[in-house]
């Protein structure tokens, strides 16, 4: 029997992971999207020729509801949704900080729920993907899921327990290595080359340099260390770093997000 998903909340990364579907083999046919506005579920089901529904539509007709929509407009979507969702449906949430037991609580009892936090790198196919199990989720429903999320990037299976800290590593991690993109090219112009030569260097740079991670097998530190020369000019780089508490800051930094990510989640609750 055919398989109908639903993507409901369709902004960037939905649309994203709707699109990486359809080039990984998914007939439209059997995609549905909601959008808050008329205009952005015409603009889906032109682009895509997948079906625009509504919500309650949706958690009629699907066997897989992806819930994409923000984490402060989940209780709404939620309440919209119970009353037509039977207990057989998958229900993937990909809302930041929400754990299973919040939809797990106010939808049939029994349904399944599988909780997913990607990335934005989805929009190139890139995604890291963090896939937990809700109480009643098989490892059927886990497949399912790496199936689907495995269409933009690589998936991975972690308990929920982690979900915290992979947000606050990977869901929000393209946002610190934009940031050092950032810093790297404002040097490059203070070194005195032009903004597009600078941005170039480093952005090729951080591509060597993750393929090389991912490559090679290696630690991070021997490969740095492979660069760092005795007297020479990456080590006077990494002592300013080392000087300036970069580490440690990094590591606040991910302390912050994750603590965040359990805000969300206390915010959420009765």
């Amino acid at each position: 029997m055919t398989q109908k998903v639903a993507v409901l909340g369709t902004g960037k990364i939905g649309e994203a992971l709707l699109s990486g579907m359809i080039r990984a083999g998914w007939a439209p046919a059997d995609l549905l999207v909601t959008a808050r506005r008329q205009e952005r579920a015409d603009e889906l089901r032109t682009r895509y020729g997948v079906t625009a529904v509504s919500n309650q539509e949706a958690a009629k007709t699907a066997d897989t509801l992806i819930l994409t929509v923000k984490p402060q407009d989940m209780g709404a979507l939620l309440d919209e949704l119970a009353p037509h969702v039977p207990a057989d449906r998958l229900v993937i949430s990909g809302a930041a900080g929400i754990p299973t037991s919040y939809f797990e609580d106010r939808l049939a009892a029994n349904t399944p729920v599988v909780r997913v936090m990607t990335n934005t790198p989805a929009l190139v196919d890139e995604a890291m993907s963090v896939i937990s199990a809700g109480s009643h989720a098989t490892a059927e429903h886990l497949a399912h899921a790496e199936e689907i999320f495995g269409a933009v990037g690589k998936t991975l299976r972690v308990p929920e327990s982690q979900q915290d800290a992979c947000t606050a590593l990977s869901g929000s991690g393209p946002a610190y290595f934009f940031y050092l993109v950032e810093a790297m090219t404002d040097a490059g112009i203070l070194l005195g080359l032009p903004r597009d030569k600078a941005h170039d260097l480093i952005v090729q740079s951080a591509i060597g340099a993750a393929t090389m991670l991912r490559d090679s097998g290696e630690h991070p530190v021997k490969l740095r260390e492979n660069v760092t020369s005795p007297a020479g000019t990456t080590i006077n780089a990494i002592r300013e770093l080392e000087n300036h508490g970069v580490r440690a800051a990094l590591i606040a930094a991910l302390e912050a997000a994750r603590d965040r990510s359990r805000e969300l989640a206390s915010g959420t609750k009765d």
